[in-house]
């Protein structure tokens, strides 16, 4: 456990606030939910999360990132345990969304006399949500606050295409360094500090992939403003702080980052937002598309020169807009930005359009419509969401970029392998492996692959290896504690060739097969055996992810039969 001293004990209620001292004059108030609050892809994981907020009592007190109107009622109860709300002068925000705005209301109706820092694109949305007579103090560059005591804070503007009013706050007093959503992961539990820091990689990696990797280019901007900061911990707005890892995180971040520059196929995504809709669905495309090996770069409409829009579609491959409906027209931004799109993009680029609207949703087909008329050819039916997008709606996006993605490669020739007839290719095709079926269930979504790459590898408790592809989609439901069944296969049947075709995204896998649902996935009960499984491992080799998982359950279900064996001549497929 850190030096941390709390003040609240550990719950396991679903939402409580756990409070402590962090640094001199400073408490971290982590407002938490083990449960999953937003069907987000960021939050897939479901391991619930936290809404770190900080508050700083110099002369002057100053609360960072209150959390959003999910903990408004348990937070305010909090905060007033700690502090006279009537004796904080400051409210920095690290980003402003709609969710935050209830909160904000409920911190003015007991101190109208409250001054907000943040950027430009924040003041834009703060004065949306509360009203122009809010005071405001706007931070554009790298400015400074004195709340006396020695906390003199320094902003650091980091904006991102999803967050362009991404902000960061140093206090060289405590050496704190408050990064908002960089290096921040979606998981609830008792850990103020990273202890064991290496076990939660794979959360951070996931938050990374989630909302990162689409603006690189941005985060290694915002890497460089950090990287002389003298902080000893780094605060995030979700998940445990920074201690003992950091240095090992921020080597990451700048690799991950590498990694997706060396793609040589990438997509420009374009989009425009009013109320973060068609940011989830931009995001979920985008994370399917990086998930089959090709890089992304993703516009906000709303804050990029069209300069950046340019010069992004010149050096992609193809290119994807997604549009709100505003009064049944586009918003002004994307017209811009379809105008320079279609200006400056080759008629041979795949394309697609997609959107959310609350009554009309005339956007997607203006844009889909223009494109057509230009002589672009859609690589997929518009996608058209009413309202929130459902964790349904995620998957149809995320394997709709999957699909995008193969299909440039495709276009691109890009091969897989180094040498598809080499010897050393031959030679490792001969190892074989039993074919299976794996399957997931999760709520509404289910999902199978067809699998060769086996094997057993521990006796006690008996565990096995299956390695799966990134661009699969059954990928984004194979981590830490996740659970699926391994459908074992019977020789001479002909099951497996129904698992071998190409899926459509959001079709069901499993229409035409007979199947029993149980806790994570689905028994094929006409396959040999399977095995009821709950991962325990999970480790990057190349294009492919190893799942290490533990057998929880299974059965023979045909004790005369052998088990189907995949043979191959060469390494190069499957």
């Amino acid at each position: 456990m850190s030096f941390a001293k709390s003040f609240a004990k550990s719950s396991t209620k679903p939402r409580d606030v756990q409070t402590a001292y962090i640094a001199a004059e400073t408490i971290a108030m982590r407002s938490r939910s083990w449960n999953r609050l937003r069907f987000e892809v960021e939050y897939g994981l479901e391991k619930g999360t936290t809404a770190n907020s900080f508050l700083i009592q110099g002369n002057l007190q100053a609360l960072i990132d209150p959390p959003g109107e999910t903990f408004t009622e348990i937070y305010l109860r909090e905060l007033m345990l700690r502090t006279n709300i009537l004796d904080i002068s400051y409210v920095i925000l690290g980003h402003v969304n709609q969710n935050r705005i209830e909160t904000l209301k409920a911190l003015l109706a007991k101190n109208d006399r409250l001054t907000f820092i943040c950027t430009n694109p924040g003041a834009i949305a703060l004065r949306q949500g509360l009203g122009e007579n809010i005071k405001i103090q706007t931070v554009r560059g790298e400015e400074t606050l004195d709340l006396g005591k020695g906390h003199t804070l320094k902003f650091i503007p980091t904006s991102t295409p999803r967050h362009p009013d991404a902000l960061c706050t140093y206090d060289p007093k405590a050496q704190i360094l408050y990064t908002d959503k960089l290096f921040a992961a979606h998981l609830c539990g008792d850990q103020i500090f990273d202890e064991g820091w290496s076990q939660l990689l794979s959360d951070r990696r996931y938050y990374f992939d989630s909302t990162m990797v689409n603006q690189v280019r941005q985060v290694e901007a915002a890497l460089d403003k950090l990287a002389d900061i003298p902080a000893s911990f780094y605060a995030p707005a979700h998940g445990p702080m920074l201690r003992y890892g950091l240095n090992e995180l921020v080597k990451l971040y700048r690799q991950w980052c590498d990694n997706q520059k060396q793609q040589n196929i990438s997509v420009a995504l374009l989009f425009a937002s009013a109320y973060g809709n068609t940011t989830t669905l931009a995001n979920a495309i985008a994370k399917g598309i990086t998930k089959a090996g090709v890089a992304v770069e993703l516009i906000n409409c709303e804050n990029a020169e069209p300069e950046e829009i340019k010069a992004a579609i010149e050096k992609s491959s193809g290119f994807l807009i997604g549009s709100p409906t505003l009064g049944g027209h586009l918003p002004t931004q994307v017209q811009t930005a379809l105008g320079i799109v279609l200006s400056t993009a080759s008629k041979s680029y795949q394309t697609g359009v997609f959107g959310s609207y609350g009554w009309s949703g005339e956007a997607v087909d203006i844009i889909a419509g223009k494109l057509k008329d230009a002589g672009y050819i859609l690589a997929f039916e518009p996608i058209r969401v009413k309202f929130t997008p459902t964790e349904a709606t995620l998957q149809l996006c995320e394997e709709t970029g999957t699909d995008f993605a193969q299909n440039l490669k495709r276009l691109k020739k890009v091969r897989t392998t180094l040498n598809p007839g080499s010897t050393v290719e031959q030679a490792v095709g001969r190892i074989i492996g039993s074919m299976s079926v794996l399957t997931v269930k999760r709520g509404e979504i289910s999902t199978a692959m067809l699998a060769s790459w086996v094997s057993q590898a521990s006796f006690n408790p008996p565990g096995l290896t299956i390695s799966v592809a990134k661009d699969r989609a059954v990928e984004s439901y194979l981590y830490e504690g996740d659970r699926f069944v391994l459908n074992i296969l019977e020789q001479g049947k002909q099951l497996h060739k129904y698992f071998m075709k190409k899926y459509a995204p959001g079709e069901d896998r499993f229409q035409d097969v007979k199947i029993e649902s149980t806790e994570g996935g689905l028994i094929l009960t006409d396959c040999l055996a399977y095995l009821e499984c709950q991962v325990a491992q999970r480790m990057e080799c190349g294009d492919h992810w190893l799942i290490y998982a533990t057998a929880q359950n299974g059965k023979v279900l045909k004790t005369n039969s052998l088990t189907e064996i995949h043979h191959r001549k060469t390494a190069s497929n499957y």
